[in-house]
């Protein structure tokens, strides 16, 4: 009783105009002449939300089940409308499309769903596929997909014919059409066994082909006993089933083989489509073996229900570019993230020579970043066109951060994005109620803020020193300033919190994060193109090095490809975001922790080492705060992508942040340096 009570007290708290409209709606199906489409079209716009802020659209849907319970002659109306609509369309290309990445390629269908933003396809209402494009509008799977299971149960149940009524629908012709979709699937799929695209990412996939060129053969077989008169011995489709599982199993494989030698998005287009057909294959065979012969089962209904309402929402979501690109890239994401995951573990200092070495390796990226900032103030007053001065930033931040690379230093800004992959990892793996893991995944972020903080300090306290002492000196050489007072004005205005440095401390955060994902994109790419080895065998570079050397060569490329390109095009994007606000006349730049403590010291060169003390910490503080944002912007970026690509939901902040804080209140020390050895 207190269930009825608490729908009635929904239902009568629903603003009455929109309960009305869906009541309007229903009671036109009394009339069989209607147009059903129509019918259906009036009816989603009296359940559909009008707005974000409409959250009573399953108040609406339960109240549209309620009168079709209580109103018999309009639910069999409805029903006879519905059944005679499904049963008068094309359904092959909803079984065998619906839900399922088309054939054309990725880009193909990407651009194929912006051109059907511009210019919408013309419906073939021939076809149920088409006509769902007519009922429902583009983005109702955001809200149809939140309707409760058993309202939509509900729903499916009140379709079902009665035995008078199964005669006035011609259920064989669907049957049939069931049957041409396991054909037409299994034919798709003998051709996957055979790609070249999966050839070369499995060399033993030959084993492998006769499962798919047999998919065909038996699904044929299956059709065929199907179509004869019912006997006790009628193909249940068993055997098939146990083909699709090996194939669906044969691609497993290559999945898990694409996680350590590298993916292209062609290849994660096809084992996405050959997944999502094998899926599919199973469930038209599962659900024709269950209900042919008048199978009308609990467990059948239930399996009927889950695939249309399966199907049908994703051939509403059919023209979403973010749902596509989102479905799409998941396996490349997780491979990209993988590639950071484990270039992150090199940041983290479990030991004290990790640390002892981070914090040489951070230092010498002081020294370097510290020269690099002197070179690009010179670029800044050669006045030079806009082009040439973005090209000349971008070298000089570009090359730079490539060489400290290819040297093995460390610059701070770069850990939390690849650090972030590596936490993401063990968070995949954690169990909350697990002590020992807890405790395991605490010392790691442990590692991670001593490790954070040795490279800050490596970074900063070399670069104000280094950049004190070479504008000192060459001011000695030149016997001029080397930084004008205007311009140490200039920079120390750079550093004011109150300016626009933390927004463009943003933007730098942003790139830092995106850098991460680029190394592990071209790390991925060298990986599975086999850069290593197609180097190696270059005619015109064994003759001068030989075919030793060669194959070195061509292993440290492939190994460094994704380092050398991530700070390579990290540091054009730094170099170039100034320019590009010029342009467009936009206060766009950034703000980099390391460099600007380099800026700092300039200044002060810039005004003799008369730079007043109040000013001089106002700065310092704009430097904490830069940094800050640098680090947290991208920390957060990476981890909620690096959480996203698998697929995980963690939902034990508050016992993670607690066991961290105790872990702080009672050994403080290391967070900041290394355990002690013995």
């Amino acid at each position: 009783m207190p269930r009825i009570f608490q729908t009635l007290r929904r239902l009568f708290g629903q603003k009455p105009d929109r309960l009305a409209a869906v009541q309007t709606a229903l009671n036109a199906f009394r009339d069989p002449s209607a147009d059903t489409v129509h019918l259906l079209r009036n009816l989603v716009s009296s359940l559909r939300p009008r707005n974000a802020a409409d959250t009573d659209y399953a108040i609406r849907y339960e109240s549209m089940l309620s009168s079709l319970d209580a109103d018999p002659e309009l639910r069999i109306a409805f029903r006879a409308h519905v059944l005679h609509f499904i049963a008068n369309r094309r359904l092959v290309t909803f079984f065998t499309d619906s839900g399922i990445l088309p054939g054309t390629g990725f880009f193909s269908e990407w651009w194929r769903i912006l051109w059907h933003r511009i210019l919408p396809e013309i419906p073939d209402e021939r076809r149920l596929k088409d006509c769902l494009q007519v009922i429902y509008a583009r983005n109702d799977w955001r809200w149809l997909e939140n309707i409760p299971t058993e309202l939509s149960s509900r729903f499916w149940a009140h379709l079902k014919p009665t035995e008078e009524e199964t005669g006035s629908v011609d259920l064989h012709r669907i049957e049939a059409q069931i049957t041409d979709a396991i054909l037409l699937l299994s034919h798709r799929l003998s051709g996957l066994g055979v790609d070249d695209e999966l050839m070369r990412a499995v060399p033993d996939l030959d084993e492998h082909t006769p499962r798919f060129i047999a998919l065909s053969a038996e699904a044929l077989a299956f059709v065929e006993t199907c179509r004869q008169p019912a006997d006790k011995d009628r193909d249940n489709g068993r055997q098939l089933l146990v083909i699709a599982d090996q194939c669906l199993e044969t691609l497993g494989k290559i999945r898990k083989r694409a996680l350590t030698t590298g993916t292209s998005l062609h290849l994660s287009y096809l084992l996405m489509r050959g997944e999502q057909s094998l899926i599919r294959l199973q469930q038209l065979v599962s659900l024709f073996s269950n209900s042919h012969g008048g199978n009308t089962s609990s467990e059948s209904e239930g399996s009927w229900t889950q695939f249309t309402r399966e199907a049908f929402l994703a051939e509403n979501r059919r023209h979403s570019l973010r749902f596509y690109l989102a479905q799409l890239s998941r396996l490349l994401a997780i491979r990209v993230t993988e590639n950071a995951a484990r270039s992150g573990e090199h940041y983290i200092c479990e030991s004290r020579a990790d640390y002892r070495h981070m914090w040489i390796s951070a230092a010498g990226a002081g020294v370097l970043i510290g020269g690099m900032a002197l070179l690009k103030i010179l670029a800044a007053g050669l006045d030079a066109p806009l082009f040439v001065e973005a090209f000349l930033f971008s070298m000089i931040y570009g090359l730079g951060f490539v060489l400290i690379y290819l040297l093995g230093m460390t610059v701070a800004t770069k850990q939390p994005a690849m650090t972030a992959q590596t936490l993401a990892g063990l968070l995949s793996d954690l169990r909350p109620n697990s002590a020992a893991e807890i405790d395991r995944l605490v010392d790691v972020v442990a590692a991670v803020a001593r490790s954070q903080l040795a490279a800050i300090g490596g970074n900063v306290l070399l670069a104000i020193p280094v950049a004190l002492g070479i504008g000192y000196g060459l001011g000695l050489w030149l016997e001029a300033p080397v930084i004008s007072m205007d311009k140490g004005a200039y920079l120390i205005a750079d550093l004011d919190p109150g300016s626009w440095a933390l927004p463009h401390a943003a933007i730098a955060g942003f790139y830092l994060f995106l850098s991460g994902l680029i190394t592990g994109y071209f790390d991925n790419k060298a990986s599975f193109s086999e850069v290593g080895a197609r180097i190696a065998r270059l005619r015109w570079l064994q003759i001068p090095l030989g075919s030793g050397r060669a194959q070195r060569l061509g292993q440290y490329i492939q190994e460094h490809a994704g380092g050398i390109m991530g700070n390579l095009l990290f540091g054009c994007m730094l170099g170039s975001t100034g320019v590009i606000g010029t342009i467009l006349g936009l206060p766009l730049d950034i703000r980099h922790i390391a460099f600007s403590s380099a800026n700092l010291g300039y200044a002060i060169i810039g005004f003799q080492f008369e730079l007043p003390l109040l000013t001089t910490l106002w700065a310092v503080l704009g430097i904490v705060l830069i940094g800050l944002i640098n680090l947290a912007v991208s920390f957060t970026l990476a981890l909620r992508t690096a959480l996203g690509a698998r697929r995980i939901q963690f939902n034990h902040w508050g016992t993670l942040l607690a066991a961290i804080w105790r872990r702080f209140m009672e050994n403080p020390r290391s967070f900041l340096l290394p355990p002690k050895v013995g």
